[in-house]
C-alpha cells in the first residue's frame, strides 16, 4: 500500500467527522466528546486501510462486494457503540 492511498482515507475520515462537528456547534443534541472522535476515526481509518489492503490483493470486479462488506461492518460497530443494539 501506498502513501498516495492513504491521503484519501484520512481526508475522507476527516470530512465525516466534520459533520458532528459542526452539528455540536448548533444543536445541544449531538455530544461527542475526544474519545468518540478517536474511537470513530479509528474504526474509519481501519476501515479504509482494510479495504485498500483487501482490494489490491484480489481481482478489481469484486472491489464493490468488498467495499458494501466494510461498509456494513463500520455500521455494525458504529450502531453498537451508539446504542448497544446487540446487547
Amino acid at each position: 500500500m501506498k502513501m498516495k492511498n492513504i491521503i484519501p482515507i484520512v481526508l475522507g475520515t476527516i470530512l465525516i467527522l466534520m459533520i458532528p462537528l459542526v452539528a455540536m456547534l448548533f444543536t445541544d443534541e449531538v455530544k461527542w466528546d475526544l474519545k468518540d472522535f478517536a474511537v470513530i476515526g479509528g474504526l474509519l481509518i481501519g476501515a479504509g486501510l482494510v479495504f485498500e489492503l483487501v482490494s489490491s490483493r484480489v481481482n478489481t470486479k469484486y472491489r464493490p462486494v468488498i467495499a458494501i462488506v466494510c461498509a456494513a461492518v463500520v455500521l455494525l460497530v458504529w450502531v453498537e457503540l451508539a446504542v448497544g443494539i446487540f446487547n
